[in-house]
């Protein structure tokens, strides 16, 4: 991660409000690099050195986003990814090394918004990191009226899902795509679209988030054995209308 030519400062009069990140990731030298650019680009950056203390900080409720590497002293990133999914649906961004298809499957399996590989540059990071704060509503709302579609509710404003009256329990990435898939219901979203709205990216060939995160809704949001999330061959998503 080569920081030297990025790190221009951003004039603190741009800056309207800091958000809190928590870095999870044991390289120490890293981790002040990455603290030292994103915190010039207007964050506060709070570093943690190992996965125990980096889950019990990411389940304080205190922080707006976490990028979390894998390979973690004490407890592993991937066993701190699944229990603060457990508890809560704050933005997590992963960072490892391996950058297989099924090492990003697996992560964004386990409940990651985002999955980046090293060495990355430090813009694309700031991006992602911009791409999942927006997504979450804090610098880009979504649409804030209530959308109710056979027996699903979705509320932006407190960005709370329930299903027949139960709350179901989604990470930012899930929600935001499910309520494009609700404000589209009974039309089918191209593959396209859902990646330009919600991941703020152009969709590729070989991108797997999509498929991992409607597998996701599919199972959370299951209705006496009836899927409402249908896939159409090489074009996309539909949500069954409500009836």
């Amino acid at each position: 991660m080569n920081l030297e030519r990025s790190s221009r400062e951003v004039p603190s009069s741009k800056v309207h409000k800091r958000h809190v990140l928590l870095l999870i990731e044991d390289d120490r030298e890293l981790s002040q690099l990455m603290q030292r650019y994103l915190s010039q680009h207007g964050y506060d950056v709070e570093a943690v050195y190992d996965g125990r203390q980096g889950l019990a900080r990411a389940i304080s409720g205190k922080v707006d986003a976490v990028i979390l590497d894998l390979m973690l002293p004490e407890l592993a990133g991937m066993e701190v990814l699944v229990q603060l999914r457990r508890r809560s649906s704050i933005p997590v961004i992963v960072l490892t090394a391996l950058a297989t298809p099924d090492a990003r499957v697996a992560g964004l399996r386990a409940g990651a918004d985002d999955y980046l590989c090293k060495p990355f540059a430090p813009e694309e990071l700031h991006e992602r990191i911009r791409a999942v704060l927006r997504r979450c509503g804090y610098t880009m709302p979504l649409a804030s009226r209530k959308v109710e579609v056979g027996g699903i509710s979705l509320n932006p404003s407190t960005r709370e899902v329930k299903l027949n009256g139960e709350t179901v329990a989604l990470t930012s990435a899930e929600f935001d795509l499910l309520d494009i898939l609700m404000r589209s219901a009974g039309r089918v979203v191209s593959r396209e679209e859902i990646s330009t709205v919600v991941y703020q990216r152009e969709s590729t060939a070989y991108e797997r988030s999509i498929d991992v995160h409607i597998s996701h809704l599919r199972k959370k949001l299951e209705r006496n054995g009836e899927v409402l999330i249908r896939a159409v061959r090489g074009v996309g998503y539909l949500l069954k209308a409500g009836e």
